[in-house]
């Protein structure tokens, strides 16, 4: 009886090893909970500071309330209208009513701006509307507007009036790739006289990775020089390459047109060496450009680079000359292999940085110069186009993503490879 008695009473008493169990899930959960909350602060701050704000304007890309905020029962009325033909008059009575109570305001100059991204005329022809108003008759709407101007009349002004109504549009994406959606909502080009984004695109890629090559040229034999020389030597050379980084983008900008103007220190030493006769254009071309990026750029490149090409065993390289292999050989097959991940890093990361490039580009570059980032900061401070400016700026940012994500799949292959 006093075994059986012993069961029970064994069983409700823990072992020592879910004790054990249990105590150290304690303590993993209050070792998370310190480490969240050390990092909370730093978390809250990127949230607010950075995270929110990027969201909120790259939303601007895909949403617009101009329309509905300006006359939401017109808007309203908008989307429940089947898209043929002309607005029933009871449509357009209540729009003039709307019309006519934001005449003067911001909410009637906001959505007049957005009408006239679409199509140029649209802000005049709704000024000029407002300021006729009221009409003499209301009861052909039609006609009071048509005599105003002829386009109220066209089913393409209704139909882009209600597109622009409906808060999630893709107005601004297609307009980012010289696109646009036409009266039956079909996706057309807009005019070659409009159409510049696309190229601006090409012409942004087709720099950065310029300047990623130049920056290869120039930066991988400075890199392996400097992974060569003695530890004290190569000290001095990485000083020199981190020596831009202690003065502003704009301040190194201005010394290369400083250097490269018509009369400035390259055009007169070649002068003097009489290599040239005349100065040549090295200033607001695609030139100068490519010399003033490459210059900013460069330690970008060289930094990744060096670190892992002081990471290369020599022995590798002196092994594959003593079985026979030519200098140039131990290299391209036994070095170069080794460095390449450095080498791709290094690329990467100036194509990414020059993609976003703004200052240079804007001083040093030409009209046919100008970068995709140009145009972000003309919409976004000068126009006050933020959509436009939001739909350029996740083009940029996808285009970035891409990238990284192609490079992980290259990299991940290549490790592959390599074991």
């Amino acid at each position: 009886m006093a075994a059986v008695a012993a069961v029970p009473f064994a069983n409700e008493v823990p072992s020592e090893a879910a004790q054990l169990r249990r105590g150290l899930r304690r303590g993993e959960r209050r070792r998370t909970l310190l480490a969240f909350a050390l990092i909370a602060p730093l978390v809250l701050f990127l949230l607010a500071n950075f995270v929110a704000p990027i969201g909120l304007l790259l939303g601007r890309a895909f949403t617009e309330n101009e329309i509905p905020a300006a006359w939401p029962t017109t808007a309203h009325a908008l989307l429940e209208w089947d898209g043929h033909g002309l607005p029933p008059p009871a449509l357009m009575s209540g729009f003039l009513v709307e019309l006519a109570a934001t005449r003067g305001t911001p909410a009637l100059s906001a959505a007049a701006s957005r009408l006239n991204y679409e199509q140029p005329g649209s802000r005049s022809l709704l000024y000029a509307t407002a300021a006729a108003l009221p009409l003499a008759g209301d009861s052909d709407p039609l006609a009071g507007l048509t005599a105003i101007d002829v386009r109220w009349a066209d089913r393409g002004t209704w139909a882009m009036m209600r597109r622009a109504a409906q808060g999630l549009s893709t107005f601004y994406l297609l307009a980012a790739f010289d696109r646009r959606l036409d009266a039956a909502g079909g996706i057309q080009q807009v005019p070659e006289s409009q159409a510049i984004f696309v190229t601006v695109l090409a012409r942004t890629l087709w720099i950065s990775a310029v300047v990623a090559l130049v920056c290869a040229l120039l930066g991988y034999p400075l890199a392996y020089v400097m992974a060569r020389l003695p530890d004290r030597v190569a000290r001095i050379g990485l000083i020199l390459v981190l020596l831009p980084f202690w003065t502003s983008v704009l301040v190194r900008t201005s010394a290369w047109m400083v250097v490269l103007q018509e009369h400035g220190l390259v055009n007169d030493a070649l002068l003097a060496a009489g290599w040239i006769a005349e100065p040549l254009e090295l200033i607001y071309n695609r030139t100068g450009l490519y010399i003033a990026m490459t210059h900013v750029l460069l330690p970008y490149f060289v930094l990744p680079l060096y670190s892992v090409m002081k990471r290369v065993p020599a022995l590798t390289v002196r092994a594959a000359l003593s079985l026979g292999a030519s200098p140039l050989q131990a290299f391209w097959r036994v070095y170069f292999p080794q460095t390449l991940s450095g080498t791709a890093a290094g690329a990467l990361i100036v194509f990414i940085l020059a993609l976003g490039y703004y200052v240079t580009p804007a001083l040093v570059g030409g009209a046919d110069d100008q970068m995709i980032s140009y145009f972000i900061a003309l919409y976004t401070n000068q126009s006050l186009n933020w959509g436009m400016a939001a739909a350029l700026s996740l083009v940029l940012l996808v285009a970035t993503v891409l990238l990284l994500l192609v490079h992980g799949r290259l990299a991940g292959r290549r490790e592959l490879a390599l074991r």
